[in-house]
């Protein structure tokens, strides 16, 4: 309670109106609500019923509690007296424990030549492996270069194999393979359930694409 408040009353929270109605941040609450009457909720659930907004503001301030605009499309609007602060504070805290939990599936990259050696084409595939297993997506290119593009048809054949082994691995085509320029590209999803994660982690450098050596 601030100094100059007078005992018993409740101070509410100001609001920009304007400002809340154009970016959209929530319900209304306290003065915003700007309608003579409404169905009154109490925080523990008890129902006042239809009441003036004038008799809602006098039990709000004996409580001590804001004025919420919860369903603004009933007749009347539903209104319930709410801890603001402690209801902004719950929604925020939901949403960061849904974050968590959320499941992200990213798009990786292996690039190969048409040229790989089998060294190299394992440590390829190990890639691939371990991003299957993570429930990611995988996107396969073979580039050509100078005279490379005279073997395209063997070369094709070559990535059908490579994609065929990754299919082995517990993937599945999305996107066949095709020429595309001096590439052929191909996506493959994975067909594991992907684990949890959390999206405001970011992957390694490492693990975000495999780079041809």
């Amino acid at each position: 309670m601030k100094d100059n408040q007078s005992p018993g009353s409740f101070q509410r929270p100001s609001f920009d109106r304007d400002r809340q109605s154009n970016k959209n941040q929530g319900p209304r609450v306290n003065e915003q609500i700007r309608i003579p009457e409404c169905r009154l909720l109490g925080d523990d659930g008890h129902q006042y019923g239809v009441v003036s907004m004038a008799e809602a503001r006098r039990i709000s301030d004996e409580a001590g509690l804001d004025l919420v605009e919860v369903s603004p499309t009933a007749q009347p609007p539903v209104v319930k007296l709410i801890d603001f602060g402690k209801y902004k504070y719950e929604l925020q805290k939901k949403a960061q424990e849904a974050k968590k939990k959320q499941i992200v599936i990213q798009l990786k990259e292996v690039q190969l030549r048409p040229n790989i050696e089998q060294g190299d084409l394992d440590t390829k595939l190990n890639h691939c492996r371990k991003f299957l297993d993570q429930g990611d997506k995988i996107k396969i290119s073979m580039q050509f270069r100078g005279r490379e593009m005279s073997y395209r048809d063997a070369g094709m054949e070559k990535f059908k194999a490579i994609i065929g082994q990754i299919v082995e691995m517990g993937a599945v085509i999305e996107s066949e393979p095709k020429m595309m320029g001096n590439r052929i590209i191909a996506i493959l999803a994975s067909t594991k359930k992907p684990p949890v994660k959390k999206a405001e982690d970011k992957p390694a450098a490492s693990e975000q694409k495999a780079k041809k050596d």
